[in-house]
């Protein structure tokens, strides 16, 4: 194999996330990530050091992704309306991007979130919590709201809903969570 002048970061990433997108995070291991890029597994990691640090990059790249989803439908709204567009969103990227977003919440350690994409998608939740409940930093809403979203794209990915679908009760339970914001 030729040796891999132009292998960047950005090119074993874009692999990366085609490898997990087909075939989700068991499909992504350095060799055939290697051998999609033509190139040796040993030449990837003067890039990553192991699969871990892949990983990480891509659950970062899937964090901001999402956020720029979210923060994309909330633009040019305001409040309920602007929350409302946010959590359509999450949804639907949970739904077209289910390997991304399971790296959003594979397990780890509890601690303290530090700065990063992640952070930024939080604190990008809490401010639309924010202009619901004029309340800063309203982290039990904003954790409410998170496991709302969270354990109906779990229910809507598993089929649990069956065949009929999910929409109107997701409606339902949105306004319902929304609405009780503020009582």
């Amino acid at each position: 194999m030729p040796y891999p002048a132009k292998l960047t970061t950005d090119t074993i990433l874009s692999a990366a996330l085609t490898l997990l997108e087909q075939g989700g995070p068991d499909a992504l291991a350095m060799r055939p990530l290697a051998d999609r890029l033509g190139v040796r597994p040993s030449s990837l990691y003067r890039h990553y050091p192991d699969r871990a640090a892949l990983l990480g990059t891509l659950e970062d790249h899937a964090a901001r992704d999402l956020h720029a989803a979210m923060s994309q439908a909330a633009t040019g709204r305001r409040g309920h309306e602007a929350l409302h567009a946010a959590a359509h969103a999450y949804v639907e990227y949970a739904r077209s991007h289910p390997h991304l977003y399971g790296l959003l919440l594979a397990p780890r350690a509890p601690g303290l979130a530090g700065p990063g994409a992640g952070k930024d998608l939080w604190n990008h939740v809490l401010t639309l919590i924010e202009g619901v409940t004029h309340t800063p930093d309203d982290t039990d809403a904003a954790v409410a709201l998170w496991a709302f979203l969270h354990g109906f794209a779990v229910l809507d990915r598993s089929g649990q809903f069956g065949l009929s679908g999910p929409r109107s009760g997701f409606e339902r339970g949105l306004s319902s969570f929304i609405r009780g914001l503020t009582s």
